[in-house]
């Protein structure tokens, strides 16, 4: 009995240690953040915005930007005003198999989920006994979503010249939103779909898929670190923080472009021996160069394009993580290969001269976000030196083989040369 009693109070002060540890460490800092005033931190880009408890007035209109900024003396006007930025697309667009989207199927889709969408929430509130004066959600055939899904051609995404990006971008900033939700493929992945959740749990970064008033979508990445963070040198690169503005730099650059014996196999198999495929992924391992991405562990395309088709640019949240070091490891399928598109090195080598310098084109393209600065000045810099690193790579595969094997005039060009010897 004396045994049992001694027992049982080792287990009463065991639970009442862990009830202290978890009232100390758990419980206390919330109750402490709880009772503790808000505070902006400083350096919030919001903090211009406190709220105050008068009426907000009425938003003023923005107008959309012009979509080649800048005014006299820009040079990103000067830029886009080259003639190597104004060439028509080859093969010229000729008929419906060029585009994406079929336009009347695609119309009935979205009418469809539109109206999927009015009948849950109708059922919601009705269950829930709630009133609402909102009018049932309308599909407009101009709405900018809708324009640029039917813009999309085996050329890209889309054109430069196309006012809808800047139309689409202007109504993200604007927008409603009415709803964050998992996606549809994340719902399927999990096998469950939980709506009370928001949070997109992929990769180790904060996801929210947004809806807006239009009925358009966006993913949504907050900010975990400050623009002038660098990742850590010791750091190991893939549980590095996703950076929001990596994704938008990267979207204003994409306006241009260990076994060195490894390309010859990769030149076998298809589709990189018989399309473009293999110079539209250097294409892109001379991007992700220029941002220091690597985190790029496939790629994508729309199967209806076939194997010339371009390749998506998604996920590119790990890039401008350090301005101070350039992974040459990224440029290996350049390196390996020794082939790059003509079009691709003569917008490079424009982008290297003085009157087109990549970092002030980029800086001034940036001044249009509204999240301006985007980059620090550091990281624009490291552009310039990045893309010296891209053209003395170049003139050495030419110095090697010789300009006609390494440089490809058509889509496809011909055979890259062999990496051993001859």
């Amino acid at each position: 009995m004396p045994g049992l009693r001694r027992d049982r109070l080792r287990t009463l002060l065991l639970l009442g240690v862990l009830l202290a540890a978890d009232l100390y460490f758990h419980l206390g800092p919330r109750v402490r953040r709880r009772l503790r005033p808000r505070e902006r931190p400083p350096g919030c880009p919001c903090a211009h915005r406190a709220a105050t408890s008068a009426p907000r007035p009425a938003a003023r209109h923005v107008p959309p930007a012009e979509p080649d900024g800048g005014g006299p003396g820009s040079k990103l006007r000067a830029l886009f005003a080259h003639p190597l930025y104004n060439e028509p697309e080859k093969p010229p667009l000729l008929g419906p198999e060029d585009s994406l989207l079929a336009g009347p199927e695609a119309l009935r889709y979205y009418r469809r989920k539109v109206a999927r969408w009015n009948r849950r929430h109708r059922i919601y509130k009705e269950q829930l006994n709630l009133t609402s004066l909102d009018p049932p959600l309308q599909l407009h055939l101009e709405t900018s979503w809708i324009q640029f899904h039917l813009g999309i051609s085996r050329h890209g995404l889309y054109s430069r010249s196309s006012p809808v990006v800047s139309k689409l971008l202007h109504d993200m900033r604007h927008l409603p939103t009415i709803s964050a939700d998992y996606s549809q493929d994340e719902k399927a992945l999990l096998g469950a779909c939980d709506c009370t959740q928001i949070v997109k749990p992929s990769g180790v970064h904060l996801k929210l898929v947004l809806r807006f008033s239009d009925f358009g979508k966006a993913m949504f990445k907050p900010m975990r670190q400050l623009r002038d963070e660098e990742t850590p040198e010791d750091f190991f690169y893939f549980i590095d923080f996703q950076r929001h503005n990596a994704e938008i730099a990267a979207f204003h650059l994409d306006r241009w472009e260990v076994n060195p014996l490894y390309c010859d196999t990769v030149k076998q198999v298809y589709p990189h021996s018989s399309s473009g495929r293999l110079l539209n992924i250097i294409d892109m391992a001379i991007f992700d160069f220029l941002t220091g991405n690597m985190d790029r562990h496939h790629y994508e395309t729309f199967t209806k394009f076939g194997d010339d088709g371009f390749l998506i640019h998604l996920d590119n949240a790990r890039g401008f993580g350090r301005h101070s070091h350039d992974e040459v490891s990224i440029l290996s399928p350049l390196s390996q290969c020794c082939r790059i598109k003509r079009k691709t090195l003569s917008h490079l080598q424009l982008l290297a001269q003085a009157d087109y310098r990549l970092s002030d084109v980029m800086r001034e393209s940036l001044l249009e976000d509204q999240l301006t600065p985007v980059l620090t000045e550091p990281h624009l810099l490291a552009l310039d030196r990045r893309l010296q690193t891209v053209l003395r790579t170049v003139r050495g595969c030419i110095e090697a083989h010789g300009e006609h094997s390494v440089v490809a005039n058509g889509p496809t060009g011909q055979s890259a040369p062999d990496s051993g010897p001859s």
